[in-house]
């Protein structure tokens, strides 16, 4: 399939006359996984692991298919160890509170990089405060990445717990999460990836990066808003004290004591968005069926396009790696002396849709000594005519804003 052919799946592609350059807030939904969930409403609606009759079990049935599914799709070892969460956000939130506030004490040393999104951040705050223990960070480089020297000094005998983002928000830096699990499990540490940049645009094999816990969100994968999945090795799983209370996680409930059902259900409390689990099921079929080489193909072409053709523009500041091996579907870009907000909005008139702000990575931002960028992120939806659309839009916006920057 080319990318004329795979954008006729993508209804919201075809009515609307945009180039779509923000996959890193959100991928659209192919009509496949529309489908899936309308069908499931249609035909399939109830809820999961409480009925005995037909249809509860029916929908139990496609509900537990899709953990299977996705256990396959990263190499899981057991099909319990995918728990079902909201988002990547709630599932780092289920390891700071089930984990780090259980295993961390005084003097113990938490470590994450200051690419962090502000999920793999805030929540670690906040327990390290809480059990006296500190949090450290692994800083860039002026190539944007994380140097072997920077991961040797910082993860130490103290670390207990070690936060990476597979890939940055931001920068769109690839990180070298082998090397940090690696070096981290060497000093006793446990790792938990983000690969929330990562697993929509190339594979990952849990078992192969020997991860403890990896978390992701589906709507970043062409799924539906509001679906995110924790994976986490059995063995520490098993030994974890579960985060929400209620049904379904629970084994017995007397009137002063209750016992926990076994893995995953301990980690799913109350009715779950069965809905986005099937629509989930469907983005990984959708993936498979387009397959990571091909992803990696088209999104090679279109980056590199756009790499060049950004470089070109004089009036712009670059936030990214020069090396294109090492860098993901994200170019964060400013205008010397224009509000990223007001570039967003010209561009919006041209049909361009980025993101300006702060990408929920302020620590970053302030190492970096800017408030805020543009940030255009890819997928393999994506054309050079996105690209030129977009050169255009910031060729229009610097000519507006182009007298007033000289007189600065």
């Amino acid at each position: 399939m080319n990318v004329e052919e795979i954008k006729k799946d993508f209804p919201l592609l075809n009515n609307r006359d945009i180039a779509y350059l923000d996959s890193g807030a959100t991928t659209q939904k192919p009509i496949q996984v529309i489908n899936a969930i309308e069908e499931f409403y249609k035909k399939n609606n109830a809820n999961p692991h409480r009925g005995a009759y037909t249809l509860s079990i029916e929908a139990t049935e496609q509900y537990e298919n899709t953990r299977t599914k996705i256990a396959k799709f990263i190499n899981a070892k057991n099909r319990e160890e995918i728990i079902f969460s909201k988002n990547a956000t709630e599932s780092l939130n289920l390891i700071a509170y089930s984990y780090g506030l259980e295993n961390l004490k005084s003097g113990d040393e938490v470590v994450i990089s200051i690419m962090e999104h502000h999920s793999n951040v805030v929540p670690w705050q906040k327990i390290t405060k809480k059990t006296g223990s500190k949090l450290n960070y692994m800083y860039i480089n002026d190539k944007f990445e994380l140097s072997d020297e920077e991961i040797e000094t910082k993860i130490t005998d103290k670390t207990k717990i070690v936060g990476i983002s597979h890939v940055s928000n931001v920068l769109g830096t690839i990180n070298n999460v082998e090397k940090i699990i690696k070096y981290a499990h060497k000093k006793g540490a446990i790792v938990i990836v983000d690969a929330s940049q990562s697993i929509p645009h190339m594979r990952i094999d849990v078992q192969a990066l020997d991860a403890d816990f990896l978390v992701f969100s589906g709507h970043k994968m062409l799924a539906p808003l509001g679906i995110g999945v924790l994976y986490g090795k059995k063995e520490i799983l098993n030994k974890m004290t579960p985060f929400l209370m209620g049904g379904d996680m629970i084994e017995y409930v007397y009137e002063q004591d209750t016992t926990f059902a076994p893995l995953p259900n301990k980690f799913e409390a109350g009715t779950q968005n069965v809905g986005g689990v099937i629509g989930l099921g469907a983005a990984i079929d959708y993936i498979e069926k387009i397959g990571y080489d091909k992803i990696q193909e088209i999104e090679k072409e279109v980056i590199s396009y756009a790499r060049k053709e950004l470089s070109k523009l004089d009036y712009l500041d670059l936030y990214l790696t020069l090396n294109e091996k090492n860098h993901s579907g994200v170019i964060s870009f400013n205008i010397k002396g224009v509000h990223p907000h007001d570039v967003a909005s010209i561009l919006d008139t041209e049909g361009v849709c980025v993101r300006s702000g702060n990408h929920c990575a302020q620590p970053l931002m302030r190492f970096l000594n800017i408030d805020s960028t543009c940030r255009a992120s890819f997928y393999f939806y994506n054309t050079k005519e996105d690209v030129d659309r977009l050169v255009k839009g910031l060729n229009k916006a610097y000519e507006m804003f182009k007298k007033y920057i000289t007189k600065n």
